[in-house]
């Protein structure tokens, strides 16, 4: 599993630059860029976390939505066999193409949960 960091339900991604010996990431999951930074690992965690307060206090300024909106659609490409043979599953046990996906997906967050 990827590293990421969390905090009050946000979630930070986690990078490392060589050439500069620096870590960072950035706030996922919001309709801006907020970026972090630090030269440790306590450094990034202190940095993400307070740009996770300040973006919901600029948030609650102006106004505004934290999250993200999702729409609940997606676009996913796959290989074509693979699609052939979703499908084909997907009429064997009764359920559209979308209905199939959608299982697969929320039974995949299930296991990952499970092991968190």
């Amino acid at each position: 599993m990827k590293d990421v960091l969390t905090y009050k339900d946000h979630v930070g991604s986690v990078h490392f630059n060589s050439e500069d010996e620096v870590f960072y990431g950035k706030i996922e999951g919001i309709d801006d860029l907020i970026m972090f930074e630090g030269n440790s690992v306590g450094e990034l965690k202190r940095a993400f976390q307070g740009s996770v307060e300040d973006y919901i206090q600029t948030c609650k300024k102006y106004n505004k939505d934290v999250e993200k909106s999702y729409k609940g659609s997606f676009n996913v490409r796959i290989n074509p066999d693979l699609h052939k043979k979703v499908k084909r599953a997907a009429v064997r046990m009764g359920l559209s193409l979308n209905q199939f996906m959608q299982k697969a997906v929320e039974d995949e967050l299930n296991h990952i949960e499970a092991r968190v």
